[in-house]
């Protein structure tokens, strides 16, 4: 069937040529196809029976054909008719076609120009096909016109649904932040012909994740939908997005997709003490510089957000303790600064603050972000070894002094609650020849025997002091017993001597010089 605009141009045509011919339009279904019609030119004629072949006037007028997608009857799908205003319906003119498809898909009758599809066709496997026709002479096979070439192209219908090529899709955004904020956006195409209808414009829509998110319509942009949603109350939704094609009418097409929406962690929880007090025993035996307690103070954030830095507060506590965090789980570790003395001090008490390391000051007017908890430390008593009154003692004892003399004696006391009686000792292994005794009780030192200043001027003997409730518990002291010297030989002559002397001598006269 001829569009008005065709049938204005073959009439355009005919009066050019200055003589009208007879048409015989073809009949098609409404709808159904374009029909492509031609005329001869004045120079063609009749000779002997005979097509004269000369300069001819192209008669074919060309629309393109269009063909639906998809089309499921039983019979050929009928795409359109050929004609040329050279065949006057005498069978004398044939129709032929070549090019895309052309007998596998497309066929045509050689007399009447009728075209049928033998198959369904998919436009979003080829969109178009390119043909050739021409019109010969059906007894000689010589062209009656010069080939001509059109298109046959495959009419969309809506039977592709939008896809998700990216999904699922994964985002993050900040916990706490206002409505509006972009999260992120999906995107889903459509096979089908953008240029024909409504076949491939998309809508989008939330079917699961209201009323905490939201998605622009048109351009897939997903942003909150809520205000001060926290990462502490529920950190993962699921989020489901339909896109729908035919502009999100009634009978399109959908697909969906699914956004795995994490809230990422801001620091809007400072840290918090699980209570108030925390009561700590430590051994007075501690050594300077350990861990003597671990405290902890608890933060919902996570990462950076959730480091903890820990003071103690100057007070009773401060000289005695510091406070170090621990990296990998945030306690507190409480370390000896000063040796700890049970009989001095039984008990320290301070105050510990707790605060974030990295504040945002977004979330600063919600108040401190720090948090304050009382420590008492009771120090522990340890039993000890008896301790000495000296470091070290020094005794003097004359030579000559009798077996038995008490020359010095050692103190040392037992410093716990428990205070032990304390045993005295000497190790043999410093007075091996005995020279002195010590009274196990008293800690009184004496002599065994006389001393020999010019044998031994000194001697270094070592006491040791027992706990008699705890005889592993002993401790040793250096003493030092210098023999001093008495004039026990008169003076003797280096040599003996012979001196002579005068019967006159007269008194007081020197006989002889030489000591």
């Amino acid at each position: 069937m001829l569009t008005r605009n065709c049938l204005l141009l073959f009439l355009w045509v005919l009066v050019q040529d200055g003589s009208v011919h007879s048409l015989h339009p073809p009949s098609s279904p409404l709808g159904q196809g374009r029909t492509a019609r031609g005329h001869r030119g004045s120079a063609g004629s009749m000779r002997n029976g005979a097509v004269g072949f000369q300069r001819v006037k192209r008669g074919w007028v060309w629309n393109q054909f269009f063909v639906l997608e998809e089309y499921m009857g039983s019979d050929p799908q009928y795409v359109g008719k050929l004609h040329t205003d050279l065949d006057r319906g005498d069978s004398a003119v044939k129709y032929t076609l070549s090019g895309d498809g052309a007998g596998s898909i497309f066929t045509i009758d050689q007399t009447t120009g009728d075209i049928h599809a033998l198959r369904s066709l998919d436009r979003e496997e080829k969109p178009y096909y390119t043909l050739r026709a021409q019109a010969v002479d059906i007894n000689t096979n010589r062209p009656l016109e010069p080939e001509s070439e059109f298109v046959i192209k495959v009419q969309d219908i809506n039977d592709n649904e939008p896809k998700f090529l990216e999904g699922p899709y994964r985002a993050s955004v900040p916990e706490m932040s206002p409505v509006g904020t972009y999260v992120t956006q999906v995107t889903a195409t459509d096979a089908d012909d953008p240029t024909y209808g409504n076949s491939a414009r998309v809508v989008y829509s939330i079917l699961h994740g209201q009323p905490y998110f939201s998605v622009d319509p048109k351009t897939g942009v997903i942003k909150t939908a809520l205000p001060n949603m926290d990462r502490e109350v529920k950190e993962q939704y699921q989020v489901l997005i339909q896109a729908k094609d035919m502009g999100g009418q009634l009978g399109g097409l959908a697909g969906t997709t699914t956004v795995n929406i994490t809230l990422s962690d801001v620091n809007d929880n400072p840290p918090r003490f699980s209570k108030s007090f925390f009561h700590l025993r430590v051994p007075e035996s501690s050594s300077v510089g350990s861990a003597v307690g671990r405290i902890k103070a608890h933060d919902l954030d996570i990462g950076r957000n959730a480091e903890v830095e820990y003071t103690i507060v100057p007070g009773d506590g401060g000289a005695m303790f510091d406070i170090t965090t621990n990296e990998h789980n945030q306690e507190g570790i409480i370390i000896l600064k000063r040796p700890l003395d049970y009989e001095t001090k039984k008990a320290y008490t301070f105050k510990v603050d707790a605060a974030n390391a990295h504040l945002d000051p977004r979330f600063q007017s919600f108040g401190a972000f720090k948090d304050t908890a009382t420590v008492k430390i009771n120090v522990l008593d340890v039993d000890e070894p008896p301790v000495f009154n000296k470091p070290s003692y020094v005794m003097d004892v004359y030579e000559d002094t009798p077996a038995g003399t008490i020359i010095g004696a050692v103190t040392a006391q037992d410093l716990d609650a428990s205070s032990s009686p304390v045993r005295y000792s000497i190790d043999w292994k410093s007075d091996l020849d005995s020279y002195f005794d010590i009274d196990p009780v008293e800690g009184t030192i004496s002599t065994n025997e006389l001393l020999d200043r010019e044998t031994i001027s000194q001697h270094n003997i070592s006491v040791v002091a027992t706990k008699l409730n705890s005889p592993v518990l002993t401790s040793r002291v250096a003493v030092t017993v210098h023999v001093l010297d008495i004039n026990e030989f008169p003076p003797e002559l280096a040599t003996p001597y012979e001196t002579f002397v005068c019967e006159n001598a007269k008194v007081g006269q020197i006989t002889r010089r030489g000591w």
